[in-house]
């Protein structure tokens, strides 16, 4: 477990441990409306002297430092495989701004002689660092909703919880929650009610920072709570080095069988999982972002123009540079919600046939911000009687969910932000069909938009060849089938142009051989055969993977090519970090 040295700032010392790694450092304050990335320039461990550089085009870059003080996240990715996820957050934190040039600040910042933080209300707030972990589970519908969490700090008060972003999307700000839970590597745990406190996005690489606050505590409650946070607070001194009279862990903090059995499982997971290269995680980024842009909207009444312009330029960006890298990468956001997943994808995919048809289209950059914007309707209509969008539906709430055009519509009016008409085309069209038979208003083909009538065809075969609600995904060619059987609904001539461009075995299918082999479609020839595949799996070692390439001339080592298959039948998933 991790220790630090017994001399120097506390504070400093954990900074430097996760320096070592590869890592991300972002300022945050509730009065701007992004995270602010910034690179340490110098840390003097002794007097706790940390200097940031930052770069910013704005003309307000007093509203990251309130009152001379400022607050930042740092998120660690240790190496070698499997990367670990590591973070450490540290509010008001004693700063001042120097402007060095046009658009570089450099921040000077006193870091605190403790890592216990005093809150306003006198309490002590004991972050979780060097290693320290605790499990966290928040019921945000009672009987009906979980969300997992990692603790990251606690005090007598509340405490501070890591989650999945895409998990974000049940909850808001002032919410009352029924049931807190605790777990602590040993085995005990602490359950109480709750209230969210405030909620932002963590580090970049898909997470959410939740504060909660715990309510109606009794008697025996408090005393578990105080017990809990003095024991946290030794495990703390003892990590750092501060308290000399410690000479071991707390026993609250000594893995039990049952942590250690998830813990071993973890790992397991890890190494099974696959890794990504810089275009999957350049479309991953695009899927996270897609996700903070609606927490902003959520949580600080806020449209975040500049977060979602990005998102669209991005994807129009890596199809110009190596379009079939990025359909590749595309194929692996199967693990992210699908109302994320659909939309980058759908994305993607528009941004490669507008630009295929036209180069130099005037409309390609609001279209595609339309097509990431479309589904996000679906996470605001969330609530009690839809508590998830991850279940097999019941027909009630899919009907529920019919009203997501409106749901987003009526949220962008409230923000005050009006779209392009070839934004809102798509973002208001894109589930409407040739015979009237889409919503939200039943429109038919003389009212389609030629965009709209590819949207069409994009989302369905999309819809078709991914599970959703539990249906199992198509093959591609069942999906151009029953695009072609329902020629009412949708544009032929879009089926042909579509299939002209990525064939019968797609860039980023996975397809199986004779010879029990899987592998990735990376590349396919001008008939829409696959000339490049990376192999992953042997079937007849389903425990191993696999990272071998090849090229057509080398595929008789793997055997025939006999069709695409469902990644999740054979367990292949990614690595979130």
């Amino acid at each position: 477990m991790n220790t630090a040295t017994h001399s120097g700032n506390p504070s400093a010392q954990v900074i430097r441990s996760l320096l070592q790694h590869k890592h991300e450092l972002s300022v945050y304050s509730k009065y701007a409306p992004y995270a602010l990335p910034a690179e340490v320039t110098e840390l003097d461990i002794e007097a706790g002297y940390l200097v940031l550089e930052a770069e910013y085009s704005g003309s307000d870059i007093e509203s990251y430092i309130s009152d001379g003080y400022l607050s930042f996240d740092i998120e660690a990715l240790k190496t070698p495989e499997p990367r670990e996820r590591e973070v450490y957050s540290i509010s008001n934190v004693a700063a001042r701004v120097l402007k060095t040039d046009s658009t570089t600040y450099r921040l000077e910042c006193q870091l605190p002689r403790s890592v216990f933080v005093q809150e306003s209300r006198g309490e002590i707030r004991i972050p979780f660092i060097l290693g320290m972990q605790a499990r966290v589970s928040v019921e945000v519908y009672l009987h009906e909703l979980s969300i997992p969490g990692r603790l990251r700090n606690l005090s007598v008060g509340g405490c501070m919880v890591d989650i999945d972003i895409a998990d974000s999307i049940a909850i808001t700000v002032d919410q009352v929650v029924p049931g807190i839970t605790l777990e602590f590597p040993n085995g005990e745990s602490f359950f109480a009610e709750g209230r969210i406190r405030h909620m932002r996005p963590f580090g970049n690489h898909g997470y959410a920072a939740v504060g909660l606050q715990f309510t109606n505590l009794t008697a025996a409650q408090s005393e578990a709570l105080f017990h809990y946070v003095a024991e946290a607070e030794r495990e703390a001194a003892y990590r750092t080095g501060t308290n000399d009279k410690l000479s071991s862990h707390s026993p609250l903090f000594i893995p039990g069988a049952k942590e250690k059995k998830i813990l071993q499982r973890e790992e397991q997971e890890r190494q099974k999982q696959i890794r990504q290269s810089p275009m999957q995680r350049g479309v991953l980024e695009v899927a996270h972002q897609l996700q903070v842009g609606l927490m902003y909207m959520k949580t600080r009444s806020l449209f975040p123009e500049e977060v979602l312009y990005d998102c669209a330029d991005t994807l129009l960006y890596l199809v110009t540079q190596d379009r079939k890298s990025l359909l590749y990468a595309l194929a692996f956001l199967r693990d992210e919600p699908d109302w994320v997943r659909h939309a980058v994808q759908v994305g993607g995919m528009l941004a490669d046939m507008m630009l295929l048809r036209d180069p130099h289209s005037p409309q390609v950059r609001e279209a595609v911000l339309g097509a990431l914007l479309h589904t996000m309707g679906k996470p605001l209509l969330v609530s009690e009687k839809l508590p998830s969008l991850k279940a097999h539906m019941k027909p009630y709430q899919k009907e529920i969910l019919k009203g997501h055009v409106e749901a987003l519509r009526d949220k962008l009016q409230a923000l005050g932000w009006t779209p392009s008409p070839a934004c809102l085309d798509v973002l208001e069209n894109a589930n409407e069909r040739l015979d009237g038979s889409g919503y939200p208003v039943g429109k038919r083909g003389g009212q389609l938009s030629e965009v709209v009538r590819l949207v069409s065809v994009l989302k369905m075969i999309n819809k078709l060849t991914n599970e959703r609600n539990g249906i199992p995904p198509r093959s591609p060619l069942d999906a151009y089938r029953w695009v072609n059987d329902a020629s009412e609904s949708f544009d032929k001539t879009v089926l042909v142009e579509y299939i002209q461009h990525y064939g019968l075995y797609p860039i980023g299918s996975l397809a199986k051989f004779s010879g029990g082999f899987l592998a990735w479609i990376i590349d396919i020839d001008a008939k829409g055969m696959p000339i490049k595949v990376n192999v992953i799996k042997n079937l007849a070692f389903k425990d191993t993977n696999i990272n071998s390439c090849l090229t057509a001339k080398d595929f008789s080592q793997v055997g025939k090519l006999e069709g695409i298959v469902n990644p999740g039948d054979y367990g292949v998933k990614l690595l979130k970090v």
